[in-house]
């Protein structure tokens, strides 16, 4: 029998950035707030004098149970999807934080082309530009109306950085200075200058000094220590969920955080969110709570797999192009990249931060011309030190053995002496690529699994060329007395690791005919529902998205108090 608890205002599905945002923000402004996340309560003392690569980089301690949760994929179409049974292409985060908690700290903003993508395209190359099936669409939003979010979510973070030349316009600097310079990071942009290009530090979470956010959280600068993706940080110096905005809201005595609570269906009527049925994972007991209003933050798959598995929002079909939930989801083009082999020079690489690292955006959006290229939009160039772990970290120029005297002779003597230039390629929108519920896979609970049908297209094997290519330019340029660099982009490989950077599949807009969510994030179709984070995407940038969501989960607090004082759609 379901438990029915007392109604709340709001119940936010999912305590992340997105859902910790929300929860800060309306909390503050007195409205009682539940949380429902699905794992476990963590804190900064969880992780004191952990520096463990084998529990958190390979066997994935912050992330989900991939035994009792998972997703479906294949490559299109025609061929039957089969489950992830361990971890490669992404990682999903799972407890307190989510993955605010062990991502790395790269906090970007997207270019304002981003927001008009289809209208700027279009205008400066035509309509040919954009190749067919591309279902490429305009945010409903410009930089300008999103800019002072970036500048509140950045001031809550204490992002320390320095003006991008190429990015768009600030209405204020960082609020700290940008991170130390290595003796890497110096020769690229020593290089990178010297080819004409425009080199800035890259805008990092992880405090270059000690900050006190406008929310009067004090945290201390990072240590270097070199344990941030896939880790949770012992200092608190890199900015998540736990240390930032989660405090606030639980500072105010209308925050309530319920751990081990698995949300599995929004509850509606009459065209009105009535709250979520969830299961307690460690009692069993199926629990109601009603709400006022229900803001669903989890991740990108579970935003999505809710509305579905709750009948909310049309699903899209790919044969017709009609319906939004699913549609348009993306993912990140990381292939475009070069190692530099030095012989007689040696690098700390061992040291570093999550953010730590210099970037071009030459190369990115529609900084450069497309005319002549036949993809569009493009990526960031960037040298990052994040710390070479030693697990993970060995290579050897292309044509060495695998095994064996030459491999450790090789091995030893590059293990100091290499250095890669990468780059983050936007992935667009295809007609083709979508996400739906599973017919044939569950979970633990008897729920389908969501599915993802994706490849790589001509447009990301031409860009991830094109990439790789500069990358290896600016090696050369760097002295490196061998490089190695892709030559070609192979069809999606969800089995090795890329990126955590899902988009899509619950997209905003300025049509209720294309798109699911307006640009409040609150739904078209119910309106006291609003789904928050990457999700709204239309499609992914040459950046990581992060910083991305955080700026939309405050507007999206705005829409919410909004839309309490007036109903309706908030505009």
């Amino acid at each position: 029998m379901v438990r029915k608890l007392p109604k709340a205002d709001v119940v936010v599905i999912g305590v992340g950035w997105a859902g910790g945002i929300i929860a800060s923000e309306l909390t503050k402004k007195g409205l009682n707030v539940v949380g429902l996340e699905r794992g476990k309560e963590r804190k900064t003392e969880d992780y004191f004098m952990v520096h463990d690569e084998l529990r958190y980089a390979l066997r994935y301690d912050l992330m989900q149970d991939l035994s009792k949760e998972t997703i479906t994929f294949r490559s299109n179409e025609r061929v039957r999807a089969l489950p992830m049974r361990q971890y490669g292409s992404f990682l999903i985060g799972d407890g307190l934080g989510g993955a605010g908690v062990h991502w790395n700290g790269q906090t970007f903003r997207f270019l304002p082309y981003d927001f008009e993508i289809r209208s700027k395209t279009i205008e400066r190359y035509g309509k040919n530009k954009i190749p067919a099936g591309m279902t490429l669409h305009d945010w409903g939003i410009t930089y300008d109306e999103l800019e002072p979010y970036y500048d509140k979510f950045e001031k809550t973070c204490g992002i320390s950085g320095e003006e991008n030349p190429l990015g768009g316009k600030r209405s204020d600097k960082y609020p700290t200075p940008p991170m130390k310079k290595s003796p890497s990071i110096k020769m690229f942009e020593e290089a990178t200058k010297n080819m004409k290009l425009h080199p800035y530090m890259m805008p990092s979470a992880n405090l270059s000094q000690s900050y006190t956010n406008p929310d009067g959280i004090a945290r201390a600068a990072c240590q270097y220590c070199a344990y941030c993706e896939r880790f949770g940080c012992e200092y608190g110096a890199k900015a998540d969920p736990v240390v930032t905005v989660i405090p606030v809201a639980k500072k105010t005595g209308k925050f309530e955080i319920r751990t081990h609570s698995n949300v599995r269906r929004i509850l509606h009527k009459g065209g009105k969110a009535t709250g979520v049925l969830y299961t307690d994972t460690t009692t069993g007991e199926e629990i109601e709570q009603p709400a006022d209003i229900v803001v669903l933050t989890s991740y990108v798959f579970n935003n999505i797999r809710l509305l579905l598995m709750s009948n909310i929002g049309k699903p899209y079909n790919p044969a017709s192009g009609t319906g939004v939930i699913g549609k348009n989801y993306a993912y990140q083009v990381i292939k475009g990249n070069a190692i530099g082999y030095f012989n007689d020079k040696q690098f700390n690489t061992y040291a570093g931060a999550g953010a730590l690292g210099m970037v071009i955006d030459d190369y990115n959006g529609d900084n450069f011309d497309h005319k002549d290229v036949n993809f569009i939009h493009g990526g960031m160039v960037s040298l990052s030190q994040t710390g070479l772990r030693p697990i993970q970290n060995n290579p050897v120029p292309q044509g060495t053995a695998a095994w064996g005297k030459e491999f450790k002779e090789t091995s030893l003597k590059y293990a100091n002496r290499y250095l890669s230039v990468g780059a983050q390629g936007s992935s667009m929108p295809f007609k083709h690529h979508y996400l739906d519920l599973d017919p044939t896979y569950k979970d633990a609970f008897g729920d389908p699994l969501i599915r993802i049908t994706f490849d790589f297209e001509e447009q990301d094997k031409n860009l991830a060329v094109f990439l790789a290519n500069k990358c290896a330019g600016i090696l050369k340029e760097m002295g490196a007395d061998h490089i190695d660099s892709l030559k070609e982009l192979g069809p999606y490989d969800i089995t090795t690791y890329q990126s955590t950077h899902n988009t899509g599949g619950v997209i905003m807009g300025a049509d209720p005919g294309t798109s699911a969510v307006n640009n409040y994030l609150q739904m078209w179709d119910m309106d006291n529902l609003f789904v928050v984070g990457a999700s709204a995407f239309s499609h992914n940038s040459g950046y990581n998205p992060t910083g991305t969501v955080g700026a939309f989960a405050y507007r999206a607090a705005e829409g919410i108090l909004k839309y309490r004082d007036k109903g309706g759609q908030v505009v």
